[in-house]
């Protein structure tokens, strides 16, 4: 034994300190010997004895000590090997190939006594490959499922040339030296908790009537009553049914919350309260249709609530009918089936327009800006807010980077007319110098309400006050730090909208005859000749246009189409093809062609007066860049169809801009997005 093992380190020194001190007796005894014979016989007699003591006493206790060493480190071995087999957690051994060396018993128990030593780990689990398990990772992390529970798989490699170097049993491999040791922590009960305690996350919603006062009017009056009972039964019905509080703020809204477990069966049914409540009817000429506005994953229940609110402005900014869902940064959209309501009542617009005039009052200049691409619902509505701030004794200026063919008639007449300044038109250079240079400086958007596709995207960071005047619907890219947003999409045309801001924002304001054609033409070319989405407003707001000295045969031939957008049009109709036997759709070759997406439009248009033609599609090819133009007559939203490819606009027209697509790869992508809706059940 002591041939194989040698002390050493402070186990040896302390041994040998009495040895070590027996020797510095012997020194000294020398020392004094020199000086005094007698004391220094007397003390090297003395240190003789000990240092003689000390080594028989090292000799016979170093085999005892050795041997106790020897034992501990046995039986520390032992206790070792019983604490990893008793180990609470399941654990074992394989090799490089996967094949299982060893087990405790607790891993031996989860297995129910099979003997699988020697099996490999991916015939034990199925679903898993070795390579699972081995890898050239220290250490690796992974989830499995086994016997209905949810493991943790926490698996080390060991390298078995650092554990046995001295041992003379084993040949190694040098490209196969490593053992890996697994562990099974079982997580079912943690994702179970895990699972409740998300499943009792507070949402928090908001429901409103979009309708309340126009489907009352439109029913007898001792049928009222049960119509808002019937609704508000639907309501409290829908609340009961996912465990909810309902509380009724307001006649034409509530507030409701509940867990978010029901939330995910909403969403696959898409929310089936909003068809319920709009097929209430007991005699009344006008569906009641409700908007919802859901927030959750916030951070505190306040957070939520604002969520919701968030969401609600959403939904009826998209013009209601509909559910919107706010998770955080995401937002889901649900409805929006029906046709827009339009609102009789002005009270919104004369509001808006005394908020807009206490913001003019404020600001030196005034910066108008619609859409890239510019039309004539875009720059009508600009020249109306620019008459508006002129009114006003303000300077203002529109950001005009891009005429087209249609728009140009329009501009000629602006053009070198001497009642308006050289520098009403400006480019974006223009604008950004002058933001940057006049601090007080406002910004008004007419016409759109994402800032990626403004005129002058710049502007709405270099400016803090922004004004949004728009009848689009809402997406999820919105101008976020807008001071006062006007977005109504029951609206006709922001020139509709602008004409009602007009009568209110100053007492007699007098618009000119050129300025007048803009806001008219605006309103005829959205409405197709007022054939379209038009309402009691619609023409209330043509009416003072005409007043104010708007010609129709004027504006009418300035809009007339030369010969080559004509063929181009006529062409592209030509060509459409019939799908899923309601919709239509075709291309238009934009060579040639000063403004490809007018003519587009105007295709669309035509290709709705075919029978059994529910929704158009047109698609050209501009700057290589794909536009496609919707249009609908009532049944189908293609502002749905058209968010799907990252567009939007309102029920009935709507567009989408595609990058990095062919025509024809354009196409079967609108295809296959309109085949997946209807599968899905949106169309």
């Amino acid at each position: 034994m002591n041939g194989k093992f040698k002390l050493k380190g402070k186990m040896l020194t302390h041994l040998l300190y009495p040895v070590i001190l027996g020797l510095m007796a012997v020194c000294i005894g020398v020392y004094v010997y020199v000086h005094n014979m007698t004391a220094g016989l007397v003390i090297l007699g003395a240190g003789a004895v000990y240092v003689l003591v000390a080594l028989i006493m090292y000799f016979l206790h170093k085999p005892v000590v050795m041997h106790d060493l020897i034992n501990f480190a046995v039986d520390y071995a032992k206790v070792q090997k019983v604490l990893l087999r008793d180990l609470a957690i399941p654990y074992g051994l394989m090799d490089i190939d996967g094949n299982i060396l060893w087990l405790n018993k607790e891993l031996e128990a989860l297995f129910e006594g099979r003997d699988v030593k020697g099996q490999n780990v991916s015939g034990i689990f199925t679903e898993h490959t070795v390579e699972d398990f081995v890898s050239s990772e220290e250490r690796k992390e992974f989830e499995m499922n086994y016997h209905d529970r949810v493991y943790s798989i926490v698996c080390r490699r060991i390298n078995v040339s650092d554990v046995f170097t001295s041992t003379q049993m084993l040949s190694i491999e040098d490209d196969r030296d490593c053992l890996v040791a697994f562990y099974m922590f079982d997580e079912t009960e943690n994702r179970r908790l895990l699972k409740e305690n998300s499943d009792q996350r507070l949402v928090a919603g908001l429901i409103y009537i979009d309708n309340y006062e126009e489907a009352l009017e439109s029913v007898e009056d001792v049928k009222k009553s049960l119509l808002t009972a019937l609704i508000e039964r639907k309501i409290n019905q829908f609340g009961a049914n996912i465990d909810a509080v309902v509380k009724k703020l307001e006649k034409d809204k509530y507030f409701i919350a509940f867990q978010y477990k029901y939330l995910e069966g909403l969403q696959a049914g898409k929310f089936e309260i909003l068809d319920e409540v709009r097929s209430v009817n007991i005699g009344n000429e006008m569906d009641m249709t409700i908007s919802m506005g859901i927030g959750y994953n916030g951070d505190t229940y306040t957070q939520n609530c604002e969520y919701s609110r968030m969401a609600m402005d959403m939904a009826l900014g998209r013009g209601g009918d509909q559910a919107v869902v706010k998770d955080g940064d995401r937002t889901y959209y649900y409805g929006g089936k029906s046709k827009q309501v339009e609102k009789n009542t002005r009270v919104k617009a004369r509001v808006k327009a005394h908020a807009l005039r206490e913001i003019l009052s404020s600001k030196e200049n005034v910066i108008i800006m619609g859409h890239k691409i510019g039309d004539i619902d875009s720059f009508g509505a600009a020249i109306g807010i620019y008459r508006a701030v002129k009114s006003l004794n303000k300077k203002a200026y529109i950001v005009l980077n891009e005429v087209t063919t249609s728009l140009r008639p329009m501009i000629n007449r602006f053009a070198g007319n001497t009642d308006y300044e050289e520098d009403l038109l400006i480019k974006s250079p223009t604008a950004i110098e002058l933001a940057k240079k006049e601090k007080n400086t406002a910004v008004i958007v007419v016409d759109v309400n994402r800032p990626s596709y403004t005129e002058c995207p710049e502007l709405l960071e270099l400016c803090k006050t922004v004004v949004v005047l728009d009848h689009h619907r809402q997406t999820s890219e919105i101008i976020e730090n807008a001071l006062l947003s006007y977005v109504e999409p029951f609206a006709s045309s922001t020139c509709e909208m602008v004409a009602e801001i007009l009568q209110y924002i100053q007492d007699g304001i007098k618009l000119k005859q050129v300025e007048a054609d803009a806001m008219y033409g605006g309103i005829m070319i959205d409405t197709n000749n007022f054939t379209q989405k038009t309402g009691v407003r619609t023409f209330e707001a043509a009416a003072f246009l005409r007043r104010n000295g708007a010609d129709v045969t004027r504006v009418r031939m300035m809009f007339r189409n030369d010969i080559a957008e004509y063929k181009a049009r006529a062409e592209a109709v030509s060509r459409a093809e019939v799908f899923c036997e309601q919709f239509a759709m075709a291309d238009c070759d934009a060579s040639g062609l000063e403004s490809p997406t007018v003519v587009c439009a105007q295709a669309a248009n035509e290709l709705l007066n075919i029978s059994g033609i529910n929704a158009s599609f047109v698609l050209t090819d501009y700057n290589n860049r794909i536009y496609i133009s919707a249009r609908s007559i009532d049944k189908i939203n293609v502002q749905l169809i058209m968010e799907r490819l990252n567009g939007g606009g309102h029920m009935n027209i709507a567009g989408a801009q595609l990058d990095g697509y062919t025509i024809d790869e354009a196409k079967n992508c609108l295809r296959e997005t309109i085949k997946l809706m209807i599968e899905e059940g949106d169309i």
